[in-house]
């Protein structure tokens, strides 16, 4: 993103802002309001009855208000009293004036000769001192912009980290498909995700570029429902190839925890980088999120595993590892708190605070084997009573058919729906929180459809 400033002569301020609404590349700074009288366009807008019922546009030559007004034109009103508006914000000195904003780097020099037509001209600036840039995250592929509203519901990505948006899908669908584990429920989401991508359902249309999302996750539930063997529910159609969730729940709840410290270490890592490029290698070392933190999360971790295999070879550099981290962050911390002694007693309550938390954390990933066995037992309590019902034979085959559709149709769209869920609760709470530290604002440029501009 580069700061720039947009330099207009007086008798070309129409012209070059037609260039930049046009454009839709420019945020233009905030208006500085000076009790301004009312412009004629807003006033014309007034008489006309209000806001426009669709988007605001402006006519490519100066239009006459009343006639727009006599012809209910009320987004070309509203436009020309945005037009109006930013060109009364402009600064103006010696017959020039100059707006000043953010661009896009990629867009200036597109933007740059669309200007020159005009006789105005773009001019960088040096960025101000604290003052970040707007966030412009790139849809880039079907793939990114599929996932892209994991990251945005949660909030603006920071200007100077990393986008996390393919890694926070990723591990959003390896979280749902170990809690929805059955391979016909995933290839029944596969369907879904095809259905959204080739379809032709008006009502879906706004749901279309979601579909690699929904094919990510039936993929992961069906590599899953795979390696347990199961098939809507434990109908011997497949082998169990792993474990199966009921007989074996210890080995499942391991394999979650397993999975969960695995995906914390990865935030902890981007955490790090972020905390880096946010304010460099000192905020790195020292943060809790940032590397002080990682080498305290795994020195925890390694600890533990020592203490388990009953190996001090491994439990003590794992507690030397820990003591340093706490060491760092406790430096990092008390240096945030002011000092003195509230900013000790402070330290102390935030350190405890951390350790109690890393461990919260990784046991919190206990969830997806509980879920997975939730889900393995309400398939099989739909297959015991579809396997009774049918063993009696004449009509309760009927009877055993229904149960199995409707049972899995409920157990399906239950399961979906917590999974969904908690796979978010875990994405946002255990890993974003040490992903972000800061909020960005999003890219919000002057964008305005020009009428009967020349194309």
């Amino acid at each position: 993103m580069s700061r720039v400033a947009v330099v207009a002569p007086d008798g070309r301020t129409r012209e070059a802002l037609l260039a930049i609404a046009g454009a839709g590349d420019v945020e233009l700074d905030e208006p500085i309001t000076n009790g301004e009288p009312e412009g004629s366009a807003a006033a014309a807008l007034r008489r006309a009855g209000g806001a426009p019922a669709g988007p605001a546009r402006l006519c490519a030559v100066p239009p006459d208000l009343d006639d727009l007004v006599t012809r209910g034109r009320t987004d070309l009103i509203a436009g020309e009293a945005e037009l109006q508006r930013v060109a009364a914000d402009a600064v103006d000195e010696a017959g020039v004036r100059v707006w000043t904003g953010w661009c896009p780097t990629g867009s200036v020099p597109a933007l740059a000769a669309r200007l020159a037509r005009a006789d105005a001209s773009l001019a960088p600036l040096p960025r101000p001192a604290g003052v970040d840039p707007p966030t412009l995250l790139h849809a880039g592929t079907p793939l990114r912009e599929s996932f892209a509203p994991l990251v945005r519901t949660y909030g603006t990505v920071p200007y100077a980290d990393v986008d996390p948006t393919l890694l926070s899908g990723l591990a959003y669908v390896v979280m749902f498909g170990m809690m929805f584990a059955d391979a016909g429920h995933g290839l029944i989401l596969l369907l879904a995700a095809l259905l959204l991508r080739f379809g032709r359902v008006k009502r879906l249309q706004r749901l279309r570029r979601h579909w690699p999302f929904v094919a990510g996750a039936g993929l992961a539930s069906a590599a899953a429902g795979i390696a347990f063997g199961e098939f809507f529910g434990p109908t011997g159609v497949l082998p169990v190839l792993w474990l199966s969730p009921l007989d074996e729940p210890v080995q499942l709840l391991a394999a979650g925890v397993g999975l969960g410290a695995v995906l914390l270490a990865a935030a902890y890592l981007v955490g790090t980088v972020n905390r880096w490029r946010e304010g460099g290698p000192r905020r790195s070392l020292y943060a809790p999120t940032g590397a002080a933190g990682a080498i305290l999360f795994l020195g925890l971790a390694t600890l533990a595993a020592g203490l388990y295999l009953g190996r001090w070879s491994i439990a003590g550099p794992g507690a030397v590892a820990a003591l340093v981290a706490l060491a760092l962050c406790a430096a990092g911390l008390y240096a945030a708190a002011g000092g003195g002694a509230a900013g000790v007693a402070q330290t102390g309550v935030q350190l405890f605070d951390l350790v109690l938390r890393i461990g919260a954390n990784v046991v919190s990933f206990a969830r997806l084997a509980a879920f997975g066995l939730t889900h393995a037992a309400l398939g099989a309590l739909v297959w015991a009573g579809t396997v009774a019902l049918w063993h009696h034979g004449g009509a309760a085959v009927a009877a055993a058919v229904a149960v199995l559709v409707l049972g899995n149709a409920l157990t399906f769209g239950l399961e979906a729906l917590v999974a969904g869920v908690q796979a978010l609760r875990l994405e946002y709470y255990e890993l974003f929180s040490r992903v972000f530290e800061l909020e960005g604002r999003p890219f919000h440029p002057w964008a305005l459809h020009v009428e009967g501009e020349p194309t």
